[in-house]
């Protein structure tokens, strides 16, 4: 039985995937199944750990297992930490310019959402970490999520900016959202120091966009020594899947592949800026993720919208209350960006030469 998914005859650059695809090590694990990953739980317990995945990630992260936690990808680790800790009618703070989920997500334990600031500037959004703070004061929530690098807006907290910002929120469980991080950085010690530093605080990775695994749905929290209680909430006595713990493993072995991709993508971040900067009626911004935003005419997203869907191209029409006008782009493989590029450039040739 064959379940249909994407159309192939279809560039789809709307959801944040990565459409170069895993590592062929990922797939050489499909290709060469073990069938007691599949019929046998795990016997990681008689090696004293909870799994391989779990052991690499803490050998890689410098913490011990008891800091890792894996989940359905990051979404259910974001789930998980609400239900977890937020209670009724207890505040969760959101990035402004963020997910929609963040926004929804303290609706399902009656919790409340205040979204703080985040500004564009002349090249690239930035949060307001003083517009932060001030509402932090006032609020004072129970759990606060920074999305870094942040989706819609691909903007980054400076390190200073973050050391800033958890020196002033050590009462509230902080979660930091690095679901794109390694497109920005491959360097891992910063987040071990701020997990030893910041009890209260995790950091929340996936396996969904960097590495090309966004249907295999694996993500990971590492956690402070403030929060066992979220390890307790989420642990898995049976062990995790183990087919998708030797996906990500193979993943992981794979470092020079998945940098290799990000050098492309950052080639074509720069060709889109360039590109975009010279043409009427749009502004893009600059991101350290795999994807962009680029504020346009919203007169012109219809019309745009049909012109690059007749052409089999598909990316993501902003249609929320404060970002309206604007296109976020997954940043596709080399000849997908140019096409998405090329389509547009004419859409524009043809609007203004009549």
């Amino acid at each position: 039985m064959s379940f249909p998914e994407h159309n192939t005859q279809i560039i789809y650059l709307d959801r944040n995937e990565n459409n170069y695809g895993p590592a062929p090590a990922c797939l050489e694990i499909l290709n060469n199944i073990d069938h007691g990953l599949l019929n046998w739980y795990t016997r990681a317990h008689e090696k004293s750990t909870k799994g391989e995945l779990y052991a690499r990630l803490a050998k890689d992260y410098n913490l011990s297992e008891d800091r890792v936690v894996l989940g359905y990808g990051g979404e259910d680790l974001l789930k998980q930490v609400i239900h977890c800790y937020l209670g009724k009618g207890e505040t969760l703070f959101v990035p402004q310019f963020s997910w929609w989920y963040y926004k929804s997500i303290a609706d399902e334990v009656e919790g409340i959402t205040v979204e703080f600031p985040l500004y564009p500037g002349e090249e690239a959004y930035h949060y307001d970490v003083d517009g932060l703070l001030e509402m932090y004061e006032q609020h004072k929530p129970r759990i606060l999520f920074i999305s870094s690098p942040n989706n819609p807006t691909g903007n980054t907290l400076s390190p200073e900016e973050l050391q800033r910002v958890l020196d002033k929120t050590k009462e509230a469980v902080v979660v930091l959202d690095e679901a794109y991080a390694l497109f920005k950085t491959t360097d891992l010690s910063y987040v071990t120091e701020i997990i030893n530093s910041y009890p209260n605080t995790m950091v929340i990775r996936t396996f969904s966009k960097y590495y090309a695994l966004a249907g295999l749905r694996v993500g990971f929290a590492l956690i402070g020594k403030g929060l066992t209680r979220f390890e307790r909430f989420s642990s898995r006595y049976l062990g995790y899947n183990r087919l998708t713990e030797a996906i990500a493993l193979a993943a992981l072995d794979s470092p020079q592949y998945y940098a290799d991709i990000t050098a492309k993508m950052n080639a074509d971040k720069d060709m889109f800026f360039e590109e975009f900067s010279r043409l009427p009626g749009f502004k893009p911004y600059r991101s350290d993720a795999n994807f962009m935003l680029i504020d346009m005419e919203k007169s012109q997203m219809a019309p745009l919208k049909k012109y690059l869907t007749e052409r089999g191209i598909i990316i993501k029409f902003m249609n929320e209350k404060v970002l309206n006008s604007q296109l976020r782009i997954t940043i596709g493989q080399q000849d997908e960006n140019r096409k998405l590029m090329d389509a547009i450039k004419a859409y524009v040739a043809v609007k203004e030469a009549v």
